[in-house]
């Protein structure tokens, strides 16, 4: 029952099921994530581990970035989870909006323009 839980909580929370929703559309990184979420990168961190605990999603080294996808290779019963969320929220207009920007994100130029903390670069020092 304890597996049946962590899915369960891992459903629960609307961010959570966002970036389930995005990552239907493709792999994406952390900075990928959370230029689409407008949440700090810690936030997404958490969200990620607890989708990954819960067996929805794997991760996998792409050159110098760690990239998220839905688990390929799940049993039965987060397959049909996963089925049942894209059916429970496919006409939702932020799931429809997310996955729009999912798709058009570019890793290169988010990673490349967030700092430490996951803001954009201000060009300021950090002395």
């Amino acid at each position: 029952m304890n597996k049946a839980v962590r899915q369960f909580k891992a459903l629960s929370d609307p961010g959570r099921l966002r970036i389930l929703a995005m990552l239907a559309v493709k792999p994406m990184c952390v900075c990928e994530i959370t230029a689409v979420l407008g949440l700090a990168v810690s936030t997404v961190s958490k969200h990620l581990s607890i989708l990954r605990e819960a067996g929805f999603i794997t991760d996998a080294k792409d050159q110098k970035w760690v990239e998220y996808s839905l688990n390929q290779e799940s049993d039965h019963s987060v397959r049909a989870l996963l089925d049942l969320q894209r059916r429970m929220t496919g006409n939702d207009p932020v799931i429809e909006a997310d996955r729009i920007k999912a798709g058009t994100a570019d890793r290169r130029e988010l990673c490349r323009s967030q700092n430490g903390d996951g803001r954009p670069e201000t060009g300021q020092n950090k002395e």
